[in-house]
């Protein structure tokens, strides 16, 4: 008995689009990527760093800046701090129009995979009150709020989230918010 052929498309479809984070490779940050970088930059954020800001980070012994290409285009970056026992974020970003591709977990993923129990166990950040999306994408990504740092900001009188991933989360300390905001919910 053979087998009998039809005319149907086999069920994996080799035209289907490849996620964009697949096709996308992080590498270092170099000085030719900056114009691409602020361009991101300016389009993700209301107080957006300046170009000095950026190099002057940079220079920086500890700091180190990556980026993500996807089809020979820089659509995402992130700058960051070594320390003795974590790494901390200090600027990271997605272009708008690639956003929820998956690049920006793929980002912090690398970050992740450079964790180590004998080493830097955790990462940190903080993340303004207001902006609820990077919010969600950090909890998303396995980072946990775990104190507000009252009046934070110099630009404005906002607080932050300061946010951590830890390889071995102590779940033993609640998180309670408490900034302006949840002072208005209780009165």
């Amino acid at each position: 008995m053979g087998l009998k052929r039809t005319n149907q498309q086999p069920a994996s479809n080799a035209t289907a689009p490849v996620p964009d984070a697949m096709r996308t490779q992080i590498r270092w940050l170099i000085r030719r990527d900056m114009d691409e970088v602020l361009s991101i930059e300016r389009g993700s954020f209301q107080f957006p760093w300046t170009e000095e800001e950026f190099l002057c980070c940079l220079r920086q012994r500890n700091c180190i800046g990556t980026v993500a290409e996807l089809d020979h285009k820089i659509v995402g970056f992130m700058i960051y701090e070594l320390h003795k026992s974590m790494l901390r974020i200090l600027n990271f970003a997605v272009a708008p129009e690639v956003r929820r591709g998956g690049i920006g977990r793929q980002m912090v993923q690398r970050l992740v995979d450079k964790l180590s129990q004998q080493r830097r166990r955790e990462i940190v950040l903080e993340v303004r009150e207001t902006n609820v999306p990077a919010q969600l994408f950090f909890a998303n990504n396995g980072f946990r709020a775990v104190t507000v740092l009252r009046k934070h900001y110099d630009d404005t009188c906002e607080d932050a989230y300061y946010m951590r991933y830890c390889l071995t989360e102590d779940s033993t300390i609640p998180f309670i918010p408490h900034n302006r905001i949840s002072e208005y919910d209780a009165a």
